[in-house]
This record gives structure tokens, C-alpha cells and sequence, in this order.
């Protein structure tokens, strides 16, 4: 992704600077606004400037990337130590002196400095969306307006846990089938590097007419034996290729919204991508932060672009002045149950509270197709690998079967 500086101020006229990795200038403005920043300047900067086209050894340990444990240590130590009344400067101090994390020893230096020059704890957070989401930006500023710093803290250090926790439960539902496909494919090339061309000589000295099955398998085999450094080219630059365009902003779009309609896994993805907007959602609109700007931050906060897109319409919907349940009705993306769920919230002004059971009804829908997954894609892995036995047989031993029955 291009990456930009910007120059910003807050409410009360601070300036701001700092750099920011997103798809566009535009992108950069809105997450800047859902932060409570007013963006004054926005300039893309080349790969060289934005310090990202090499460095030292220790300048790119410093740019490894926080990862979720981080966060959610950080979040938690943050609440224990506000919650006992330490400073929030001795606080963060003693934070990098225990962090294992080079790059977010740094960060945590750099914020040390904005709260020393004059801005709140939100503001010098906001200086590095790359470590710290628009979620966790607008949850500390919330809790610093109410005073309440320590409950977002510990709000944030469950949410992002629960996150963590879903990603994990996917990811271990998905190995199974995952190493099955990579056992097929290195069983293809090995059958068609090295098994296939043996027998080929066998066939040749039949000196008759092959089934086309044979024909088949022993094209594409030699096919394979001659030109498997391009195939092997071929498909890491494809790779790379892909990897490139999916970080594009309409690249990401079209593969998010791909995912998430692929048969048996799509469905899951997509609940589990609900259940966490639900909970985000549910958490900034309870804070205190109001019904538009909890939406467009906790949209931007998910990791699908397309389901972030999705909500940026209910936003523009809720800005109209439509209810919230006829904004999300029109996403075409909630069970009629969720509906319900939503319109009994807003009689009731309990919309946070439905939000909540929403996430809970997600969650557990998609806690039960995790159990189910592997009995649900097992019946389609077999399905192929005897489709692949059937062609394998017919095309290797049809020709031996038609060579017995000629010398009987």
C-alpha cells in the first residue's frame, strides 16, 4: 500500500504529524476524522522517504510489526497500572522497560513524547495507526473524556482476546483441510515428475494405440518434466502477483467479498467478521461514543474491506436519518433473528445490550460449523482424491488390463 504523511490538528488546535500505510489520501482522511483529527495535509511519499526501502538491521527490527499478544499484554498492564493510580508517563515508562517488542518499545517512546509535549493519550496513540487501530484510538479517547480510562482498557484487552481467540479457532479448523490439499499437489507433481515418465517407457514398447486417458495423463506429465521451472516461475509470480493486487483497494474488496462466499468456509467468515463488528460496536456506542462515529470506526476497524464497505452504507443510511434496523436490513448480510434483535434495542434504547447478544448469537453459530467443518469438508477431499485415483488407474493400468487380455 502507498504510504503518506499527514499533518493534522485536534479539537483544541494541536498540530499533529505523523505517517500512515493506506489504500488512498481519502482513506487516510477518514481514519484521521474517525480519530477526532482534522486533517490539514495529506502527501503520498515514495517508498524511499516513507523509510520502508531498507536501513539498518537494527532499524528493521524496529519495524517488526506489533502483533495481537502485544496488544493485548499492553491493554491489560495499561489497566492494571491506571486502575491503581500510576502515572500514565511512569506507566508507559515501565512498559518499555518490560516489552519484548522492539518496535513497540519505540512506539511507546514516541508516545511518551506527545503526552510531554502537550497532547492527551488518545492524540500521541493516534500518531501510529499502524500499531495502535482506530478502535483502541477512539476507546482510550472515550474513556480520557469520561474518565473511565481504565474500564476501556479492559474492555479493549477482551475484545481484542476474543478476536484473537476467533482467528485461532479458524485457523485451527482450516489446517486439516489445508495440509490435505498440499499433500494432493505434492503427490501431482511427484506422480508427474518422477512416476508417470517411468512408465511411459513401459508404454512405448506396447507399440499399440494408448486409451485417451493415457494420452492425456502422459502429455501433461511430459509437459511437466519439460517446462516445471516455468510452471514453478509461473506460479510464484502469480503469487506475488496476487499478494500485490489484494492490497490494492479494489483488489482487497473483490477478495474479501470472495471469501466470504465460498461454500462451507464463507459462511463462517462471515458470521465471525459480524460477531466482531457486533461486539466492537457494541462497546464504542456504550461508551458513550455516538451511533455514526461508533459505526465508521468499528467499520474500519475489521479486516474485510468488503463487510467494511457493507457498513459504510448503513452509515450513510443512518445519517439520512433511517432507523438502525431498516440501515441493516438493507445490507443483506444479517439473520432475520439479528434483525429483531436490533429493532426490540431501539425501542427499548438498549442498542448496545442487542448488540451484545448479536455478537453471542454469532459467536456461538460460529463456534458450532468450527466443530462441524472438518465432518463437512472431509465427504468433498475424498470426493477428489478418488477422482484423482479413478484417472490415475484408468489412465496407468487400462493399458496393461488391454495388453493381458490381447496375449490371453
Amino acid at each position: 500500500m502507498p504510504h503518506f504523511s499527514y499533518t493534522a490538528r485536534q479539537q483544541d488546535g494541536t498540530k499533529v504529524n505523523g505517517n500512515m500505510e493506506l489504500s488512498s489520501a481519502s482513506a487516510v482522511a477518514e481514519h484521521l476524522a474517525d480519530s477526532g483529527l482534522i486533517p490539514v495535509k495529506i502527501v503520498e511519499q515514495s517508498r524511499a522517504e516513507s523509510g520502508h526501502g531498507g536501513g539498518s538491521l537494527r532499524e528493521r527490527l524496529l519495524r517488526k510489526k506489533v502483533g495481537s499478544n502485544d496488544l493485548i499484554l499492553f491493554c491489560r498492564q495499561m489497566y492494571s497500572l491506571t486502575r491503581a493510580g500510576v502515572p500514565i508517563i511512569r506507566s508507559l515508562s515501565g512498559l518499555i522497560d518490560s516489552s519484548q517488542n522492539d518496535r513497540l518499545k519505540q512506539v511507546l517512546a514516541g508516545v511518551i513524547d506527545g503526552l510531554e509535549s502537550g497532547r492527551d493519550l488518545s492524540g500521541a496513540m493516534a500518531q501510529y495507526p499502524d500499531v495502535f487501530p482506530v478502535l483502541i484510538t477512539r476507546m482510550v479517547q472515550v474513556g480520557e473524556s469520561s474518565g473511565n480510562l481504565e474500564q476501556a482498557f479492559e474492555q479493549l484487552a477482551a475484545y481484542l482476546e476474543f478476536e484473537k481467540h476467533t482467528r485461532e479457532q479458524v485457523k485451527s479448523a482450516l489446517r486439516y483441510p489445508s495440509f490435505v490439499i498440499i499433500a494432493i499437489g505434492v503427490a501431482i507433481a511427484i506422480l508427474s515428475l518422477f512416476v508417470i515418465p517411468a512408465f511411459e517407457k513401459v508404454f512405448a514398447s506396447f507399440g499399440a494405440e494408448l486409451p485417451l486417458a493415457t494420452r492425456i495423463i502422459l502429455a501433461v506429465s511430459d509437459f511437466s518434466v519439460s517446462y516445471w521451472p516455468h510452471i514453478l516461475g509461473g506460479m510464484l509470480l502469480a503469487f506475488y502477483a496476487f499478494k500485490r493486487w489484494s492490497k490494492t483497494e479494489s483488489g482487497a474488496y473483490l477478495w474479501d467479498r470472495f471469501k466470504i462466499r465460498l461454500p462451507i468456509i464463507g459462511s463462517i467468515l462471515l458470521r465471525s467478521t459480524l460477531a466482531r463488528f457486533a461486539r466492537a460496536f457494541s462497546m464504542g456506542y456504550g461508551s458513550g461514543v455516538p451511533l455514526v462515529q461508533a459505526l465508521g470506526f468499528t467499520a474500519r476497524a475489521l479486516e474485510n474491506n468488503y463487510i467494511g464497505t457493507k457498513l459504510d452504507e448503513m452509515r450513510n443510511h443512518l445519517e439520512r436519518g433511517e432507523t438502525l434496523t431498516r440501515s441493516a436490513a438493507s445490507l443483506h448480510i444479517f439473520t432475520p433473528l439479528v434483525l429483531q434483535m436490533l429493532s426490540v434495542g431501539e425501542e427499548t434504547g438498549s442498542v448496545d445490550s442487542m448488540l451484545n447478544e448479536v455478537a453471542d448469537f454469532y459467536e456461538r453459530e460460529v463456534e458450532y460449523e468450527l466443530k462441524n467443518l472438518t465432518s463437512a469438508i472431509e465427504p468433498i477431499l475424498i470426493i477428489v482424491i478418488g477422482i484423482m485415483v479413478l484417472i490415475l488407474a484408468l489412465g496407468v493400468f487400462l493399458p496393461m488390463w488391454n495388453l493381458s487380455s490381447t496375449i490371453t
